[in-house]
């Protein structure tokens, strides 16, 4: 029997559905692109930190193939210019405009919270490269909210235990008048009081002034023991030579967290040499993981890493370790969360992992300067977890 012209002409067409039923299937199966939002400080005073943020996640997703569960990435960037009062517009850039799958910033800790803010009301993913506001992964936290870096907390409360124990008495704080200076001196203070010290004054400027002397004065006059102190960036550089420019380096033991001394030390000179610091990572660890990481960055953007490329670098582990939990979903946040509550991140800094409220639980190393590194000489704190005050999660 032959067959009609028509039912051939059926045949076709069915077949032809079916192959585009296929097609449609396929590429509802297939995940599009993993757009990432960077939203970092690219000009300003912590310019620098926001590029190395960048390069560390860039090194990371480049391992992985430049895919992060099987997903391409693709970037969008905003320059936050470490304005709190620009942050809402301009996370409602990546979050509205660009439709971001996850959000990555910033340095600034006003910024963060303003970007925590957005996160919890969208539900967009945020990983926290840097700052450090205690409220993100306090009372702010949220199940879509992580932090690869530090409480503002932590550096300051290793560093005072430190101080404790090497009988330090007197001391000043000085800093930034925003909230990583304010909640960093606020954790030294909690561990160094706790072991028999006393913060006889506490200075403070506006953030970004680097107008250091009238306040240096004041420590001169005080005459404490030592000095503890959180500044980073352009002010770490201007503070650490303004400090010893006003001869106190050699009068009043200067001490801080690691932010004074890391990314800093080619500008700081001989006047950061003898300094000692507490931080996450350190120049010297000399292990395997970290050789690694710093040939490897050094190799692919002719610098040495510091621990904002570390911080950079294991955001995207994070994000990576989540998104192979939900086959590339960045919207399940609790198989996201699962995932990492049992995770430990085999970072550069050394193994560590996210407390219930999502800031890692790690050790913090006491440094000292040398050589233009920030050589480990100790453990000021060993697996050290934040209190995540108000956080219900």
């Amino acid at each position: 029997m032959k067959t009609s012209l028509t039912t051939l002409a059926r045949r076709g067409a069915l077949g032809l559905a079916f192959t585009a039923l296929a097609a449609s299937m396929a590429a509802a199966q297939t995940p599009g692109k993993l757009k990432v939002g960077l939203m970092l400080p690219y000009t300003g005073t912590f310019a620098s930190l926001g590029t190395a943020i960048e390069n560390g996640f860039r090194q990371h997703v480049a391992e992985l193939g430049g895919k992060i569960a099987g997903r391409e990435v693709e970037y969008f960037k905003v320059d936050d210019e470490s304005d709190p009062s620009k942050a809402t517009d301009n996370v409602n850039k990546l979050i509205k405009r660009d439709q971001v799958d996850v959000l990555v910033g910033s340095v600034h800790s006003g910024v963060a919270m303003a970007m925590a803010k957005a996160a919890k009301e969208s539900g967009t993913l945020l990983i926290v490269p840097n700052a450090g506001a205690d409220a993100v992964t306090g009372a702010m936290c949220a199940p879509n909210i992580y932090r690869s870096s530090f409480s503002n907390w932590q550096p300051g409360y290793a560093m005072g235990e430190v101080m404790a124990k090497k009988g330090i008495k007197k001391v000043v704080t000085i800093t930034w008048k925003y909230a990583a200076g304010d909640e960093t001196v606020r954790g030294f203070k909690e561990s160094f009081e706790k072991g028999g010290g006393t913060v006889v004054k506490e200075l403070s400027l506006p953030f970004p002034n680097v107008e250091f002397q009238g306040l240096l004065t004041e420590i001169a006059a005080a005459k404490p023991d030592a000095v503890f102190t959180f500044f980073a960036g352009g002010g770490a550089v201007k503070f650490v030579k303004d400090y010893a420019a006003a001869g106190l380096k050699k009068t009043v033991p200067l001490y801080a967290s690691g932010f004074l001394t890391d990314g800093t030390l080619e500008a700081q000179g001989a006047d950061a040499d003898g300094l000692f610091t507490a931080l996450h990572y350190a120049d010297s660890l000399d292990t395997k993981r970290d050789n690694s990481f710093r040939l490897n960055y050094a190799k692919t953007y002719k610098l040495q890493p510091d621990v904002y490329a570390v911080q950079g670098y294991d955001a995207a582990q994070i994000l990576s370790i989540g998104l192979n939990a939900t086959k590339g979903d960045a919207t399940k946040s609790a198989d996201f969360s699962a995932a990492l509550a049992k995770a430990t991140i085999d970072s550069p800094r050394g193994a560590f992992t996210l407390s219930k409220a999502h800031n890692p639980v790690q050790d913090f190393y006491l440094r000292q300067v040398g050589a233009k590194e920030n050589k480990k000489v100790g453990i000021a704190s060993a697996k050290l977890e934040d209190p995540a005050r108000g956080c219900k999660l």
